[in-house]
């Protein structure tokens, strides 16, 4: 199963399981011990429903505690948010006519509960010290953390070579934004690299969710590098979409994340993204808003941008604007507008050095 593929509701059972976190550490003596488990995070009465004998415990959960109720063949239940041990050694009576691929006892009662119940099942393997976790119709195995801290190393590697792609096409459009080249294909370049780094994000996010405390510096390199990528994203897609009453901005940050890789490899199907005119393809020249370059401006607040946009209709208007043409719009105000149009032609001169030097 794809990791950007897994269900939210897998992650959050990921959460419960992760290193530094009392149930985790239960896990870990069940395999030094060299013993097996099988372990319900559900107490409710779909579950309760499906047991059979046990004890009834209602006790407070700690890491010792479990590993001596794994010495008992039956599975044990636990509180949603395993805080609590409610039932041990209990016997499980899942349907059998629930498909399963697995082969061993426990593991093929674990898949079945897990499909029967939405709840997260863990099963500990005696024979093999593996630790398989089930939600639903997903099914994720626990690697060992320096395996897991390797493969987000390597993630966070691509994630900034991507980044540094990305700041570069990024540059480059705000060049040609100055000086009104803009073309269809500038645009969607920009909007392809940003979802490419976004769906590495999300990818190494689910790394350091595994990771638990074992992931803090990974998440602290995840968060320097990804820091306004995905506002930038939503501001050049402002600039540029063609929205109406059914289809709006959230419409299209939706549409680029349903696409596979390969769609989203083609660009031409990031420009249908944007809902331009018919005719429109990659080399028909477009112009922006001006919403990214404003939120450039500092502290001009948001709405006040839209003002801005609202009155002016595209970039090169507003960097064509007076000083008196930006006062007369509402919220802005005369320091204000000397900020904006100073603002405008600071950015206008940077962008062109950096692109002609």
């Amino acid at each position: 199963m794809s990791r950007s593929r897994r269900s939210q509701d897998l992650i959050l059972a990921l959460r419960l399981v992760a290193p530094g976190t009392d149930l985790r550490e239960g896990i870990d003596r069940i395999l030094q011990a060299g013993m097996g488990a099988l372990i319900i995070l559900g107490d409710g009465p779909e579950v309760l429903a499906l047991c059979s004998g046990g004890f009834l415990f209602d006790a407070e959960f700690t890491p010792q505690r479990l590993s001596e109720l794994a010495k008992m063949d039956g599975a044990i239940i636990l509180s949603p948010d395993a805080r609590r041990v409610a039932r041990a050694n209990v016997h499980l009576v899942p349907d059998p006519d629930i498909p399963t691929n697995e082969t061993g006892t426990r593991h093929r009662t674990a898949e079945r509960v897990a499909k029967y119940v939405d709840v997260p099942v863990i099963s500990v393997s005696e024979d093999m010290s593996v630790v398989t976790l089930y939600r639903n119709n997903d099914k994720h195995t626990l690697e060992p953390i320096p395996r897991v801290l390797a493969r987000a190393n390597q993630a966070l590697q691509t994630l900034e070579r991507y980044k540094s792609r990305l700041d570069a096409v990024a540059a480059s459009l705000s060049a040609l934004e100055v000086e009104d080249l803009v073309t269809a294909r500038d645009v969607v370049t920009v909007l392809q690299r940003t979802e490419m780094v976004r769906r590495i994000a999300e990818e190494i996010e689910e790394y350091v969710i595994e990771l638990g405390t074992d992931g803090r510096l990974a998440l602290l390199q995840l968060e320097e590098l990804m820091g306004g990528v995905e506002a930038d994203q939503r501001l050049v897609s402002k600039d540029y979409m063609v929205g109406g009453p059914d289809y709006e901005l959230e419409d299209l940050v939706g549409q680029l994340a349903h696409l596979d890789t390969e769609e989203l490899l083609d660009l031409r199907n990031v420009l249908e993204c944007l809902h331009l005119p018919p005719g429109t393809n990659l080399d028909t020249p477009i112009q922006p808003h001006g919403f990214r370059l404003l939120h450039k401006i500092p502290r001009l607040p948001d709405l006040v941008a839209d003002h801005v946009v609202e009155r002016f209709e595209s970039l090169q208007k507003i960097m064509r604007a007076s000083v008196e043409d930006l006062n007369d719009v509402e919220g802005v105000g005369e320091a204000r507008a000397r900020a904006i149009k100073e603002g405008l032609s600071r950015l206008a001169e940077s962008s062109i050095l950096d692109r002609y030097v």
